[in-house]
């Protein structure tokens, strides 16, 4: 600790000294520095993020593996304005596999690309309360760091250009194309409290194929222990409960490749294989659960074996004038999870202590052609890209053992036992057309439209808009108008399991059941419809020197027959229909249900300035900010017994105000000979959040992290840092009186001051 804490205070002194030092020299002219080529947004080749007519955010690999953070998802909760990434999370859906939110929807509302191609979502649905209730996300941490080579942020509904989910926008994971050389890094941790201690080891090697084709392949190893926020719980007189990040360990494995075909073809692939072994707490159960096995209460363990696999191959080139992309997408996720330190006190004192509580598998594959054509004679410029598309999804959920849900199961995670199996699919064709015109040099029109048409609802078509016009060499417009839609996935329609949360602060069995579940058909429940969305944004874009752009974008998102989690209905009426069924182990009931319309609006600013500084520095500065408010527009009444809703008052808290309202970041990298200095701000604004029962306002926070590095020599490298410098927690929970102080809903999390070192080495 005293090491940590002594590099840490070097390096803010560095910082400090570095800041004055840049200041002081005179500036020379900047560089020259390109702006990233983009591959998300625009099907034109070339296009650069200063060219588009929705706002776009590029980070480099670069940039990405300078912080001190290891997974991809905190890295960018603290560079992206419009991204959201809550830090903590100790519920078991979603400690392992968290959600994230971009203009302030949820994770199931973004499209997230790996090299231009749909990732496949986690087998895991988010069925605890918190943010990303009842959502499926994409789980971006499988994705080692160090493999990335860019990352683009589309801020824009796109939905008729990519598909289903697109509805807040689109992140795009490109991987690095080394030819050779590679990089290793040592990276190891710990917070404050001595907690969460973390060792990560990464290694990248590039390797040519062929005379042009290239093989990269990029290796993780990840462990950190749990960290813990609790207090002494005044009901038994010590801490009882862990509320923090769980402990984890992760590999990681990435592969890259591309290689020249005769003529002008070439054959691409890539893959991602990551296994993850996490264990996360539940609630403390008291002394009077179990006092035969348990006389001083006991804490459940819930464990999940997780293993995600996905890919592409393909082939592109140009035939007639015309370029080709046929390509083939496929995923798989599985999630299995054992619960250990727990009983069952419907089987008395003979109950087993550890339990196979079951699993829950997806697949996806995806058969993509996409043909282009630029035409350089119509107007001042043209292109048109047509394309096909099929999808075919899988979903199946793994009954656990007897004896996990057996009576009242298994205390923290009764076993999956759905009254009917899951084992269900469907499939989804498609087609589109996505068009970009210059009608004169300057002005830059878009018109895109999608039909898509699913085997489990029907059809559906969306269309788009845009236009980006070049008013001055330093001043531009742009503005966008589209509809979109997000199919309801499969783990909505047909995930049924029961678990132990939180209800008007008394824990509780609450049942998730499928659709079409009679129970929940009994009360209120139908089929589900997809959401469809209205999207509009415009904004400018000003470089009024090189080295220097700032934009300002302003959007407003209308979603009908948005999909979510119920509330958990209750009562006299919800007892009778479980006891007709002769469902023993729930006294509550929510499914998923179309039953509100929101309306999301905010504003986005961006700022970006490099300079040179002497012969050798160079300082960048970054800032971002974003702000966005959710409105319920109409909230629909349960059908068959109205005196139950639908949702209540904390659910929709859940779903529009449990984020924070605003987020301002601010990024420095100062680079003066072989020391390179980054300084990270961020200020997280107010939200709403329900830890007790009764809803909390939560004031803002705010967070600096500080890194230093050395370049020892040509292919040696030493970081050090110290991440949220400032000690920052959360507002506390008012009225908590069981050693949770804080809530996990904010963006800075409950881990306190953190430390770090970390080695590399190049070859």
């Amino acid at each position: 600790m005293t090491v940590f804490k002594g590099l840490a205070a070097g390096a803010a002194l560095t910082v400090s000294f570095g800041a004055t030092l840049a200041f002081a020299q005179s500036s020379s002219p900047p560089e020259t520095v390109l702006d990233e080529v983009l591959v998300v947004g625009s099907r034109v080749p070339g296009r650069l993020a200063t060219e588009t007519a929705a706002p776009v955010d590029v980070f480099s690999g670069e940039m990405l593996a300078q912080r001190g953070f290891t997974d991809l998802g905190k890295v960018l909760g603290f560079l992206a304005p419009s991204f959201n990434y809550p830090r903590s999370q100790t519920s078991p859906s979603s400690s392992s596999t968290r959600g994230f939110s971009l203009r302030g929807l949820g994770p199931d509302q973004v499209l997230i690309l790996v090299n231009g191609h749909r990732r496949h979502a986690s087998s895991v649905l988010n069925f605890n309360n918190g943010v990303g209730r009842g959502t499926v996300p994409v789980d971006i941490n499988t994705i080692p760091v160090a493999a990335i080579a860019r990352i683009e942020v589309l801020r824009d509904g796109a939905a008729a250009q990519y598909g289903s989910d697109a509805i807040a926008g689109v992140i795009n994971i490109v991987l690095r194309s080394d030819a050779r050389g590679g990089e290793a890094t040592l990276t190891t941790g710990v917070t404050e409290d001595g907690d969460g201690q973390s060792v990560v080891g990464a290694g990248r090697l590039g390797l040519r194929l062929g005379h042009d084709g290239f093989l990269t392949v990029t290796g993780e190893a990840r462990n950190r222990k749990p960290t813990n926020s609790a207090e002494i719980d005044p009901r038994v007189g010590r801490v009882s409960q862990r509320t923090g990040d769980p402990e984890a360990t992760n590999l990681l494995l990435t592969a890259n490749a591309e290689v020249g075909l005769p003529g002008d073809a070439r054959a691409y692939g890539f893959g991602t294989l990551a296994w993850r072994d996490s264990t996360s707490t539940p609630l403390f159960r008291l002394p009077s659960v179990a006092p035969t096995l348990y006389p001083n209460g006991f804490l459940p363990y819930v464990n999940l074996d997780m293993l995600d696999l996905g890919g592409a191959v393909g082939v592109r080139g140009e035939m007639a004038g015309w370029r080709y992309d046929l390509s083939d997408t496929a995923g798989y996720d599985r999630g299995d999870f054992k619960l250990s330190n727990s009983v069952n006190t419907s089987l008395g004192a003979g109950s087993p202590t550890r339990f196979d509580s079951g699993g829950v598998t997806y697949g996806q594959n995806i058969a993509n052609l996409t043909v282009s054509r630029a035409f350089r004679g119509v107007m001042a410029g043209a292109n048109l890209a047509l394309g096909l598309e099929h999808r075919r999804e899988t979903f199946k959920i793994r009954s656990g053992e007897t004896a996990s849900f057996t009576g009242a199961g298994a205390q923290g995670f009764p076993g999956f036992n759905p009254p009917e199996p899951i084992d269900v699919d469907r499939h989804a064709s498609a087609a589109f057309v996505d068009a970009e015109f210059s009608p004169v040099n300057g002005l830059d029109i878009g018109v895109a439209g999608r039909a898509e048409d699913y085997s489990d609802f029907g059809r559906k078509a969306t269309g788009k808009v845009s236009a980006f016009w070049r008013a001055t060499p330093w001043l531009a417009a742009r503005t966008t108008a589209s509809t979109g839609f997000r199919a309801p996935s499969l783990q909505q329609q047909y995930f049924s399991t029961v678990t132990s949360q939180l209800s008007a602060g008394a824990l509780v069995n609450i049942g998730t059941f499928a659709v079409t579940d009679p129970v929940a058909r009994a009360l209120g429940a139908s089929d589900l419809r997809p959401e469809t969305s209205k999207h509009y944004s415009g904004g400018v874009v000003l470089t009024p020197r090189e080295g220097l752009t700032f934009s300002l974008d302003a959007f407003r998102i209308e979603i009908e027959d948005r999909i979510a989690l119920s509330e958990s209905l209750t009562g006299a009426a919800v007892t009778a229909i479980l006891q007709k069924a002769g469902i023993t182990n729930a006294s509550q009931v929510r499914f998923f249900t179309n039953a509100l319309d929101t309306r999301t609006q905010g504003i986005e600013a961006t700022g970006n300035w490099r300079t040179q500084i002497g012969r050798d520095g160079k300082l960048s500065l970054t800032f971002g900010y974003a702000a966005f408010d959710t409105d319920p527009r109409e909230l629909r009444s349960n059908p068959v017994i109205p005196a139950l809703p639908l949702l209540a008052a904390t659910s929709l808290n859940t779903l529009a105000d449990a984020e924070p309202r605003n987020k301002l970041t601010l990024s420095a990298d100062l680079r003066m000979g072989r020391w390179s200095l980054t300084a990270d701000a961020a200020r997280f604004g107010r939200y709403k959040a329900a830890p007790v029962g009764p809803i909390q306002v939560f004031g803002s926070d705010a967070t600096l992290d500080l890194t230093v590095a050395y370049q020892v020599t040509e292919r040696m490298r030493v970081q050090a840092g110290v991440l949220n410098a400032t000690d920052a927690y959360p507002d506390r929970v008012r009225g908590q009186v069981d050693g949770r102080p804080y809530t996990e809903a904010g963006g800075i999390g409950v881990d306190g001051r953190e430390y770090f070192i970390r080695l590399g080495a190049s070859f």
